[in-house]
C-alpha cells in the first residue's frame, strides 16, 4: 500500500472498519480520532495536516473543499490529494476503489487533485 487516508468527520464510521478489516496495513485516520485533527478543525487547516503528513483525504465535502484547495494551492502549498465519496456506491464498491487506489497508484499521482469516486464500469 502506498497511499494513506484521513476520513473526514462526516464519513460514516463504517467506512473506517471495513478499510481496517480488508487491509489492516493501511494507515486510515477520521477526523476527531487518535493522532487526526480534532472534530470540527476548518477545512484548511485539515489540508496543512494532510500535507505534512502525505495523507489523502477522503470527505463527501463538495460544497467547500474545492474552494479551500485553490485557496491552499494559491499560496504555494499542496495536498497529496482529496477522493470525494460518491453516495451511489455501496460500501463494499467504496472499499474497493480505495484500496485499489493505494495499492495500485503512485501518492503524486494524487498530488494537487481532487478526483471524484465513481462506480465500477
Amino acid at each position: 500500500m502506498t497511499l494513506s487516508y484521513l476520513l473526514d468527520e462526516h464519513v460514516p464510521r463504517a467506512l473506517q472498519t471495513a478499510l481496517s478489516r480488508r487491509a489492516p496495513e493501511l494507515p486510515v485516520w477520521r477526523i476527531g480520532g487518535p493522532g487526526a485533527p480534532a472534530r470540527g478543525t476548518p477545512d484548511p487547516e485539515i489540508l496543512r495536516w494532510c500535507e505534512e503528513r502525505s495523507v489523502v483525504l477522503v470527505t463527501n465535502n463538495r460544497s467547500t473543499m474545492p474552494e479551500h484547495l485553490r485557496a491552499h494551492l494559491a499560496q504555494g502549498q499542496h495536498v497529496p490529494g482529496i477522493f470525494f465519496l460518491n453516495t451511489a456506491m455501496s460500501l463494499r464498491e467504496t472499499v474497493t476503489q480505495l484500496l485499489l487506489f493505494a495499492g495500485a497508484t503512485e501518492p503524486y499521482e494524487h498530488r494537487d487533485l481532487f478526483r471524484y469516486l465513481g462506480p465500477p464500469v
